[in-house]
């Protein structure tokens, strides 16, 4: 009878507890069915509490961005892209990423803007729905080189000859991932002051596997001839006499001139950090470590204002000059920890310009080894079939077609060829494995590996 009466008395506080929980804000509802949750792990969590409790964590994880963006134009061919409001979900703040790029447009503004205006739109569309945040971050480096490789693609069709190089960053919490072509470059100044590249000059000056990829896909490397055949001025890639190997668009140099980007991902500690993100009219004026040290100390809008400033003063106003400086500060610093900029000597300051920059690599490692960075993921071949990989069910959208993993134009499985098909770059030995492409794309891939003229014609 004790027992009975018991079991009556729980079921009656039960349902008071219930009823109670409908009239209560939604912070203590969510409260009593945590509790209740470890009596009855069977019971569902209503979407709103799911929701409600991914907000307060991420509010809690997520670091604070800063930013600011400072320009010069002579050409009027830089421009630039920051937009802080993207969501991999619609309409929930927690799942908020940034976005900034900058475009360094050449033989025209045509391409940046397009660029600007098309390839975020591009990236996102080439990641699956459906992804939670780790998969969709490993999605995003196959996506950014189909994003790129689509608005390429897509400006080439134009008849357009402009071109532009593209330094684009994305920003979801602590990771970091960057994409890149040309030689606009961005840079991370970590907490404890060690400066590291995030991107690779597509120079062909500078870049020897460049130089040997161009002439192996069907180009001429060499400098511009004189009169009397002196050559003068740096290595170009001929015909068209463009200094990059890799851009957006340029359709009338050759489609050796690739826009599949170097892309590479890392994930800040907690501490935070600030990345310099600039055209070649920040970086042939100023070294790495130059730029970061021109502007400790500051906030982000008067640190961008003062590495242009910088730039101007060692080099003069001789290219356009876009910087773009990001701070990622932990939640519970309004500002990064000051750090006064400390003034350099002539002497230390040609040293510095002189410095190599292959000893990125061993910042990065150093950055590692000390826990300031951790390195997810680095790839910076031109050949597709290495860059969007092996996948049996790459493509296969729920319609039951597949997808182009380019352009994304639904297939049917008799119209998809595989990325690896005739490929001798294919990591896979299985031509009839995904992901695959259209027809127009396969073109556009073997045009860019050398197998065939563009098919691309300039009016």
């Amino acid at each position: 009878m004790r027992d009975r009466r018991a079991r009556i008395s729980r079921g009656a506080e039960e349902e008071e507890e219930r009823a109670a929980e409908e009239m209560a804000e939604p912070s203590v509802a969510a409260a009593a069915m945590k509790g209740r949750r470890r009596h009855r792990r069977h019971d569902l969590v209503p979407l709103a509490v799911l929701i409600g409790r991914e907000l307060k964590s991420e509010k809690m994880e997520k670091p604070c961005i800063r930013y600011g963006c400072a320009a010069q134009s002579k050409k009027g061919e830089d421009y630039f892209l920051i937009k802080v409001d993207c969501h991999r979900l619609p309409g929930n703040p927690s799942s908020a990423f940034s976005v900034f790029a900058v475009l360094d447009g050449h033989n025209g503004n045509a391409a940046a803007i397009y660029a600007r205006e098309n390839l975020l739109n591009h990236v996102l569309s080439a990641i699956p729905r459906g992804l939670s945040r780790e998969e969709w971050l490993q999605a995003l480096p196959r996506a950014l080189v189909a994003g790129f490789v689509k608005t390429d693609k897509e400006f080439q069709s134009r008849g357009q000859t402009s071109g532009t190089t593209v330094t684009f960053v994305i920003i979801d919490g602590w990771t970091i991932t960057v994409a890149s072509v040309g030689d606009s470059r961005c840079i991370l100044d970590a907490h404890g002051g060690v400066v590291s590249l995030l991107t690779v000059d597509h120079r062909l000056e500078e870049n020897v596997e460049e130089r040997e990829r161009v002439t192996a896909s069907g180009g001429e490397v060499g400098r511009l001839s004189i009169m009397g055949g002196a050559e003068i001025g740096p290595l170009r890639c001929w015909p068209g006499g463009l200094c990059l190997s890799r851009s957006i668009g340029d359709m009338d140099v050759g489609e050796f001139i690739v826009p599949v980007p170097y892309v590479k991902q890392v994930k800040l500690s907690n501490a935070g950090g600030r990345l310099i993100i600039a055209s070649d009219g920040i970086w042939d004026a100023l070294s790495s470590e130059m730029a970061a040290k021109s502007c400790r100390g500051l906030p982000a809008e008067l640190a961008a204002r003062q590495v242009v400033k910088e730039a101007l003063r060692t080099r003069g106003l001789k290219d356009d000059t876009t910087c773009i400086v990001v701070d990622i500060i932990p939640p519970d610093h309004s500002v990064l920890p000051p750090s006064p900029p400390r003034k350099t000597n002539k002497l230390k300051s040609l040293i510095f310009r002189k410095r190599s920059e292959d000893s990125a690599s061993k910042l990065a490692k150093k950055l590692s080894a000390v826990g300031i960075v951790e390195e997810l993921f680095e790839e910076g071949s031109a050949m597709l079939a290495e860059r969007l990989g092996n996948d049996l069910s790459a493509g296969q959208a729920t319609s039951g077609l597949f997808t182009c993993a380019i352009c994304q134009a639904d297939l049917a499985p008799s119209e998809g060829i595989s990325v690896h098909a005739g490929s001798i770059f294919s990591t896979s030995s299985k031509p009839w494995e995904g992901p695959f492409l259209c027809a127009d794309c396969c073109n556009k891939k073997d045009a860019m590996e050398g197998k065939r003229p563009s098919g691309v014609t300039v009016l």
